[in-house]
């Protein structure tokens, strides 16, 4: 235990997901160490971003304002729709610079040990949107884990009466990688999703 606010910074720090008690500590140590204006400088963002940022209406991305910057692009493909778990999956996604349509945030994955079923997803703004925008694909970029796998194919179940293309984004071998580490799923999933030279 430590004087009262760093044990109270510290608390906070470590009630952020990914950061344990140690790393904790060591922030929280750089802060107090740190010059005011650059704690001060921290402190106005977290507020102005609590402030200032939402959630898409359309497609649940983070927006400041009520469309995110995709969904204001006019230039985007309204036709297809690259489905993810989270606003972060968005970024991430966007740097590959790949996907010319938009994005559709379901809010997590259906975890039922977690107690998160398909109602707790963004699945019916989905649907809506798939009908009222025409799209024609619909590509499912949620996490090649268990949960992901099972919302993927919720979703695409869901889909399948609207009778348009839905896929999923390969899984495999990493470029760079090796074949001798590869584990056994990984290089199945690789085998099975081989394509054309």
């Amino acid at each position: 235990m430590y004087e009262g606010p760093i044990q109270d910074l510290i608390d906070e720090l470590s009630r952020l997901p990914g950061i344990g008690p140690k790393s904790a500590q060591r922030l929280a140590y750089y802060l107090v160490k740190a010059p005011a204006d650059d704690a001060k400088r921290l402190a106005g963002s977290i507020v102005q971003a609590k402030e200032r940022i939402s959630f898409c209406k359309e497609c649940g991305n983070v927006a400041e304002g009520e469309l995110c910057r995709i969904c204001r692009d006019e230039g985007r493909d309204r036709t297809v729709l690259c489905v993810v778990e989270e606003p972060k999956d968005v970024s991430t996604i966007e740097k590959a610079g790949v996907i010319k349509g938009r994005y559709h945030v379901l809010g997590g994955a259906i975890s039922p040990l977690d107690g998160i079923g398909p109602d707790d997803l963004r699945v019916h703004e989905l649907l809506e949107r798939v009908e009222r925008d025409g799209v024609t694909e619909v590509i499912l970029a949620t996490n090649p884990n268990l949960e992901g796998n099972a919302t993927a194919m919720y979703v695409a179940a869901m889909l399948k009466p609207f009778g348009m293309k839905v896929t999923r984004l390969a899984s495999g071998l990493p470029v760079g990688g090796d074949l001798e580490y590869a584990d056994e799923v990984t290089l199945s999933q690789a085998l099975e999703g081989r394509r054309d030279m």
